[in-house]
Formats: structure tokens, sequence, C-alpha cells
């Protein structure tokens, strides 16, 4: 795995370096803002240790810039320690945030955390699939029996939060707040009206079948045969 570390203390970027070495990484090291986006095209980094307080250029600025046109993890270190600022950074794009001065080995369990956490996202499954029904997480899009299927971005989270757990029965505040993102309040009749949707669309293809189960009492869940 290649890091590219990018410190302008010389003591503490040898240090955290040769400390990453000989935890078996390539570590390329710059010491300003300037050359960041032209290591990380050249080396095919796996990973940015992105300090704050650069010459030229700063870190926010480098990060904002990297944010345009890669997704590798970056983690921050910084000696401000500001709730504020950490919250900045991460809506800038950072994937974590470590104050100054650290452990060594605080520092090689976050960079562990996020190759580990974007191993798990290159090997999940491309689509899903439930029978005949198949939905494209690539390109978000969904077919029954090999039909494209017009479904809106919160239809199509809801078919793939069944389809991703197809043996849990969601209530409807559970799956509410997994796709809106926002607390449920009972009398609202959204979930009902999209999930209503998504099978009057999966009927007008597929009559004869059941995608979605209503659970009584509880929620849905995805359809499961009887007997």
């Amino acid at each position: 795995m290649k890091i590219l570390l990018v410190e302008d203390d010389l003591e503490i970027s040898k240090l955290l370096a040769e400390f990453l070495q000989e935890k078996g990484y390539a570590v390329f090291c710059q010491y300003d803002g300037l050359h960041v986006l032209d290591s990380l095209r050249t080396n095919k980094i796996d990973l940015v240790v992105l300090d704050i307080m650069l010459p030229y250029r700063s870190g926010d600025i480098v990060l904002a810039d990297v944010r345009k046109f890669s997704t590798v993890p970056v983690i921050i270190i910084s000696a401000k320690e500001t709730t504020q600022n950490k919250i900045d950074l991460l809506r800038l794009g950072a994937d974590d945030y470590i104050t100054k001065p650290f452990d060594m080995e605080e520092v090689l369990a976050r960079i562990e955390s996020n190759l580990r956490r974007v191993q798990f996202q290159n090997d999940a499954p491309a689509y899903l699939q439930y029978d005949e029904l198949i939905l494209d997480l690539n390109s978000n899009t969904a077919s029954l029996q090999g039909i494209e299927l017009t479904l809106t971005a919160k239809e199509f989270a809801i078919l793939e939060l069944l389809m991703k757990y197809p043996d849990k029965i969601f209530s409807k505040a559970n799956l509410f707040q997994s796709v809106w993102n926002t607390e449920y309040i009972s009398e609202d009749n959204t979930m009902n009206v999209h999930i209503s949707n998504l099978r009057n669309k999966m009927k007008a293809i597929c009559p004869d079948k059941d995608i979605i189960d209503t659970v009584w009492g509880i929620g849905y869940r995805l359809h499961k045969a009887r007997g």
C-alpha cells in the first residue's frame, strides 16, 4: 500500500515515514502543498496523511483540490483541535482527523481502518438481485424481468435497503430514517406512498408476483414464498 505523507515538519515527517515503512507501507513524502496532486496521479497513492499548516498552499485548499477528482482516503493531522475545525474539514472531504501531538500507533490504527473501509467498498457487489429484480449500484438503475424500472432516488434507496437485508423486517420508522435521514413522524404518509408507487411500477411489469410484503403492525420486507 502506498501512503502520501504531506508534512512540513521534517522531524515529524521522518519519524512517521520510518515508522510506517517498518509496518510495510511505501511512503512518499512532501513538505509543502504545491505538488500533492502530481504525486497522487504519478504514484497511485492509496491514502493521504495531510497536515493543515503547510507552506505555499494550506492543507484545506489541497484537500478541496484532491476532492475534485479523487476519493482517496485523506487523514488530516493538525494542531488545531476545535470541534468546528474538525467539522469543517470533514465536510470538506476529510475521512479522519488526528490532533497533534499524536501517538504513532493511533496513526497506524486510523490508516488501517480507512484502508479496510475502502477495501470493503471495493469488494462490495456491483449489483443486488432478488429473483428477477436487479439493482445496478454503479449506475443506480433497476430492472425487473429485463425491463428497466423508472424509479425515484428514494424508491431506489428503499429497494436497495430491502434487498441488502432480505431477511430483515423494517419498521416504517426504521426504513424512513434510513432513507430520508430524518426523524419519522407516525402521521406522515410519505413512506406508504413510496411503497405503493414501487409496488405499482413492479406490478405493471409483473402483475402476478409480489416483491414487497407488508408485515401488518410491523413494517415491510422482501416477499417470502409461503410454504
